[in-house]
């Protein structure tokens, strides 16, 4: 139960423990850093797609703190007013350090952050006061809201660590190796889905949901075909060898350009961390972790951006699916083997708010990337259980590929 997507209405009890297999879980991944980096500082590269270990650690539990701890009007909920007066931090220099609203992500890397230990020891006292309050909070959606939305916020920055390692090729523990791996899909044919009406976003009263996916409202969606499962390295192979690197037809103009920028350096011909994609013999070597490993022909294509996937459309006289279509498919289309969650699908939709959207209390969440990021829907094999929903909406820029992404298609 505390690690399904029933979390979403999770009474007091189940959030307990939810939050408390959160915080191990955050340790646990942070463990691998800690491993790896301890002895040069937890120094990594200064890359607009990652943050610090060590600040990443601090601000789980900053925002916890703010959100719960300091925060004198947590009880109403989606009706706290953002810029209110909150209660002083366990740690004095917290908000200088943590608060992800107002430290620029490039100052991040020279903070005077605080050691492991003393970190730890933050963690555990932001926790231990969150599960005193949660102990003492109503039993209604408002009550319980911030609880909720730190619990998912934590679980995001667990995804966000292993994309980190990811991304600096650090090795994980046997274990954790094999759970973040994509399963072998099983190919079927595309899936025709009927006309219908569909009521997007989430009516109120149903639980915790994040502020872009409120505000309901019904469209009209007419029949399309959409891929059972998302596109695999064998037919993503089919395009690189047809030259789709190359063909400037293929591709959107600010996509050629985009390509053109990696070709001055290391180049492109095959999605991020692939070493090797077989013109002849389709294999594909991609490096997981640290480490080179052969993906099977029927894995889905990963690590991509949004131009590749367009890309590829383009050249199987296809489309990227619209959010709503991929909605319709995951709620309605799953007996017929509509496969999702290994890897995060980008949508042909430009993130914009629902109509009547209006911004929870974390201000920072959704509006400011309106009109700049392409959704994705679905989850990857990083995501926790209980984060998958068929409503959520991730959003990322078109030129992001270390995230865990793939795609579908859709008939034009």
């Amino acid at each position: 139960m505390i690690d399904s997507p029933l979390m979403r209405s999770a009474d007091r009890e189940l959030l307990s423990l939810a939050l408390m297999d959160a915080r191990n879980h955050t340790l646990q991944l942070f463990g691998q850093f800690q491993n790896a980096l301890e002895g040069v500082n937890f120094v990594v590269p200064q890359l607009a797609s990652l943050n610090p270990p060590l600040w990443e650690l601090g601000h789980v539990g900053w925002f916890q703190e703010w959100w719960i701890g300091r925060n004198m009007q947590r009880a109403l909920g989606t009706r706290c007013e953002p810029a209110h007066t909150r209660l002083a931090s366990i740690e004095p220099d917290a908000d200088s350090w943590w608060d992800s609203s107002s430290v620029p992500h490039d100052t991040r890397w020279t903070l005077p952050l605080p050691d492991v230990a003393s970190c730890r020891a933050y963690l555990l006292g932001t926790l231990e006061s969150t599960l005193d309050l949660l102990e003492k909070a109503g039993d209604d959606d408002d009550a319980l809201y911030f609880y909720r939305l730190c619990l998912f916020h934590e679980d995001m920055h667990g995804e966000a660590f292993v994309i980190t390692a990811q991304t600096l090729g650090l090795p994980l523990d046997k274990a954790l190796r094999a759970v973040f791996t994509p399963a072998p899909m099983a190919q079927r044919e595309p899936l025709l889905v009927p006309a219908t009406v569909w009521q997007m976003g989430s009516p109120a009263g149903r639980g915790f949901a994040f502020d872009n996916e409120k505000a309901p409202y019904a469209i009209s969606v007419p029949e399309f075909e959409i891929d059972a499962q998302p596109v695999s390295w064998a037919q993503f192979v089919e395009f690189v060898d047809d030259g789709g690197y190359d063909r400037r037809e293929l591709w959107q103009p600010e996509g050629w350009q985009w390509l053109e920028r990696l070709a001055a350096g290391e180049g492109r011909r095959g999605p991020r961390y692939v070493d090797q994609i077989g013109v002849a013999s389709g294999a594909v070597m991609q490096t997981c972790f640290g480490q080179p490993m052969r993906m099977l022909a029927n894995q889905p294509a990963m690590h991509m951006s949004w131009w590749e996937a367009d890309a590829w459309c383009r050249w199987a006289g296809r489309r990227l699916p619209a959010e709503v279509e991929w909605e319709v498919a995951a709620h309605t289309a799953a007996r017929r083997g509509f496969y999702w969650g290994d890897v995060w699908e980008w949508m042909g939709t430009t993130f914009r708010p629902y109509p009547g959207f209006a911004a929870d209390p974390y201000l920072d969440y959704s509006q400011p990337w309106f009109g700049s990021h392409k959704v994705l829907r679905g989850a990857s094999f990083a995501t926790r259980a209980r984060l998958k929903n068929p409503k959520y909406r991730n959003f990322y820029l078109p030129e992001r590929d270390d995230i865990f992404c793939g795609f579908r298609s859709c008939a034009l």
